[in-house]
């Protein structure tokens, strides 16, 4: 016998476990499905590739690696002196999956506190019906739900290099390379996005040589190209070495490690050896065993849900947010879309600022932007005015000791409207967030030039680039 919802969630990543959430709030009955287990005892693990293999457990490995180097290399500065300073991989990596299990279970007890049935298994549709939607589970238990309404969150996956397979033994996705557990000599990662970048910090700073190979002739190309050029000069200091233009003709896994033949820059023939690699290509929509056929659910030629800029699908009743339909694919705007489809199922009105969506790289220095970047402007011939301020001259980095990179805010020439914030350097990705609010709020330069922001701080390096767009600085 089948249970009727108003609305039937399908994924528990950041998108879904949010909508559900949401959707409960507002008096909705909801049941959330989702497939994700723990690898160690098949139990429940709601919170998609962010919580399980992305966002969370990346950030504990960058943090761990950070602790190191910084005992390593920088506590000798402050008068700390460390003896017999050792690496245990497999205890990093213990850590980072009790922090993922803490996720995994305060979802569950929010699904609990906002009495969201919750069924584990993977969900497909079936058909459609009167009372709405059929939906099929299969998990340790067969179960068959009905919703009124549903909304497919059901996320994505790594993108492969063609012809060559995940193991996560040789060649690994974030997957893999998330689990590693001892320091490998000699690693690649194909691809120098968010996730080559962040992974290659994680094990260069606990003693990998890290070779990134990067496709397109420019580095960050998403990037304000002032940031680019500064994180670029950067991460080689660091030790990444970073190729661009590299094209990959073969992957070869042996018996202890993998054979990485390629072109560079230049078109000269080059050969790797490494004990991994991690490949970082970009990720495709997942829609594995949703049967969106049985329903007629459209997607596009890239595999994505065709939806429109409410998150409808061509289906009435039918909703797809996050990874798995078209925009950036990050959690934040997962969890936005999430909320603001529950709040239109609901009657109300969802918003969702794509203008305004951050994006942040937590590598050291961390990179993080809002907005448009200079190159976009000058491409559009939008008058602009640009101001930059180093955290070198901001007395808050200085006793960190952490003063690399800069803030930078442009506004437009006439208007003063902020158009784009770019940070580099220490806690960009906490920083971003004003500039968010600003941005939003349709704030002019003056505007953050003009609040008082506590002293020291790293924030008043955000105030300062507001004053340098009309040229008055008054700390450097």
């Amino acid at each position: 016998m089948s249970k009727e919802f108003d609305v039937v969630v399908i994924g528990a990543g950041p998108g879904g476990y949010i909508a559900a959430i949401r959707a409960a709030q507002l008096g909705k009955t909801v049941a959330c499905i989702d497939e994700w287990k723990d690898p160690k005892n098949g139990a429940a693990a709601p919170g998609g590739t962010c919580t399980n293999v992305g966002c969370i457990p990346s950030k504990a490995l960058l943090q761990s690696s950070e602790h190191y180097e910084q005992a390593k290399l920088h506590f000798g500065d402050h008068g700390i002196s460390l003896k017999d300073l050792k690496i245990d991989a497999g205890k990093m990596v213990d850590r980072k999956n009790a922090v993922v299990r803490q996720n995994n279970d305060g979802i569950l007890y929010l699904f609990k506190k906002n009495k969201i049935s919750f069924f584990h298994g993977r969900g497909s549709f079936v058909k459609a019906s009167a009372a709405g939607y059929e939906i099929k589970v299969i998990g340790k238990d067969a179960e068959t739900l009905v919703g009124k309404t549903v909304i497919v969150a059901t996320g994505s996956n790594p993108r492969a290099l063609p012809g060559v397979e995940f193991d996560e033994k040789l060649v690994l996705s974030n997957t893999g390379a998330l689990d590693l557990k001892a320091v490998p000599k000699k690693l690649v990662l194909v691809g120098a996005g968010v996730i080559g970048l962040e992974m290659g910090s994680v094990w260069r700073r606990l003693g990998s040589e890290v070779t990134v190979l990067e496709g397109m002739p420019t580095f960050l190309p998403a990037v304000d190209e002032q940031v680019a050029k500064e994180a670029l000069k950067v991460f080689t200091k660091q030790g990444l070495k970073i190729e661009l233009s590299a094209k990959i003709s073969e992957v070869k896994p042996g018996k202890k490690g993998v054979s990485i033949a390629y072109t560079d820059a230049k078109g000269a023939a080059q050969k790797l050896d490494v004990d991994h690699v991690i490949v970082s290509i970009g990720r495709v929509a997942n829609t594995i065993g949703l049967n969106p056929e049985a329903v007629g659910l459209k997607l596009d030629d890239r595999g994505a849900i065709v939806v429109d800029d409410q998150c409808r699908t061509n289906l009435p009743n039918v909703w797809a947010i996050g990874d798995v339909v078209r925009g950036p694919m990050l959690a934040h705007k997962a969890e936005e879309e999430g909320v603001a489809v529950a709040e239109r199922i609901a009657g109300q009105h969802g918003h969702v600022n794509f203008n305004t969506i951050p994006f942040v790289i937590y590598t050291s220095p961390e990179l993080a932007w809002v907005g448009q970047t200079e190159q976009e402007l000058k491409k559009a011939g939008v008058a602009y005015k640009s101001g930059t301020f180093p955290f070198l001259a901001n007395g808050r980095a200085r006793a960190m000791g952490d003063t690399t990179g800069f803030v930078k805010i442009l506004a437009d020439a006439k208007t003063d409207e902020v158009l784009g914030v770019h940070i580099i350097g220490p806690m960009a990705s906490e920083l971003i967030a004003e500039a968010v609010m600003a941005m939003e709020f349709k704030a002019s330069s003056e505007d953050i030039a003009r609040i008082c922001h506590a002293h020291p701080s790293l924030s008043e390096s955000t105030k300062e680039a507001a004053l340098a767009v009309d040229k008055r600085t008054l700390n450097f």
